[in-house]
């Protein structure tokens, strides 16, 4: 008998039916930038499409993300005045915390508002921590901060907060934080396996980035793969609720060993060099756009990822 595996791909109806891997808005996160003192939305030229969002266009922004059926926003603060301690993270006044106070203000518990839990947006020398005597980044130090942080932002009334700065011991020492201060009910979703990529590139001028020098003594580095699960563990025995990798598309390797390694929903994030490639091949009319973005996200999923951060989410939602 001559196998015919072709009678399973004969109709769009037909490869409907046996498709094995499915996109669903409900598990589609939108990265938001939301920048304090702008009377309108400022576009990011190497991101086409994404802006850095005013505090009103940002709640548009939410209530559509609400009608989509979306999973939630990842939200990101990019703050007029940066210093050395990142003191801005902490401000109940400052962006981030004042975006997360809105979002939830406009869709309340119908979308998950989560946060990004990490100094990097608000610190003059742009790196995820603060930097001792010699310039390095002082991971104990940066841990105090993070752990007040995480407080802010729950008070704030984020439902996530996202962790990731890579420091040793972050997501035990927010975790402790926030169950003293009784939210208990803060979702930790921990950026286990981040490396240090040049796929982010776009998102620092998103953030209006001031990093001097680069993060490859704290981010990982893009050949190690085993040291992803060291990283991942840790962080599921510190207490985190969801983990993440982080880029995705590069690392899909990655995604499915920490997919095989937990019983923890696994999230990875398309980032923004991800995105400004498939934007700028599509402009020169070198790829089909919507087919790349579909079956790139499709590729995340079917590595193992339950949940995907995407600048398309929107978008694809409206799509599907």
């Amino acid at each position: 008998m001559i196998e015919r595996p072709r009678r399973l791909r004969s109709s769009a109806a037909m490869r409907r039916l046996v498709r094995e891997t499915h996109l669903v808005p409900s598990q589609l996160v939108l990265p938001m930038f939301v920048a304090e003192g702008l009377d309108e939305p400022r576009p990011i030229a190497s991101m086409p499409g994404v802006v850095q969002h005013t505090r009103d266009s940002a709640r548009r922004a939410y209530a559509e993300a609400v009608e989509l059926g979306l999973g939630g926003v990842m939200l990101f603060g990019v703050p007029l005045h940066k210093d050395p301690q990142g003191s801005g993270a902490l401000d109940p006044e400052g962006i981030l915390n004042l975006a997360i106070a809105d979002a939830r203000a406009e869709v309340g518990d119908d979308l998950l508002v989560m946060s990004d839990l990490c100094l990097d947006e608000f610190t003059d020398h742009g790196h995820c921590g603060v930097l001792d005597e010699r310039g390095a980044v002082d991971n104990d130090a940066t841990l105090e901060i993070y752990a007040r942080m995480g407080v802010a932002q729950a008070e704030a009334g984020a439902h996530v907060v996202g962790p990731s700065g890579m420091m040793d011991g972050q997501v035990d020492v927010i975790r402790e934080a926030l169950d003293d201060e009784g939210h208990l009910d803060v979702v930790v979703l921990a950026y286990a396996a981040k490396y240090a990529s040049a796929f982010y590139g776009p998102f620092r001028e998103a953030v209006d980035s001031s990093l001097q020098g680069d993060r490859r003594t704290y981010q990982q580095d893009p050949a190690n793969r085993r040291e992803s699960m060291r990283e991942t563990l840790l962080d599921v025995e510190q207490g985190a609720d969801i983990v993440m990798v982080k880029p995705a598309m590069s690392y899909l390797d990655v995604i499915a060993d920490v997919r095989a390694a937990v019983d923890l929903p696994v999230a990875a994030y398309q980032v923004s060099g991800e995105y400004a490639m498939v934007e700028a091949a599509a402009a020169n009319g070198w790829i089909d756009r919507d087919r790349a973005i579909d079956e790139s996200l499709v590729s995340i999923k079917r590595a193992g990822a339950d949940i995907i951060l995407t600048y398309w989410a929107a978008e694809v939602a409206r799509r599907l």
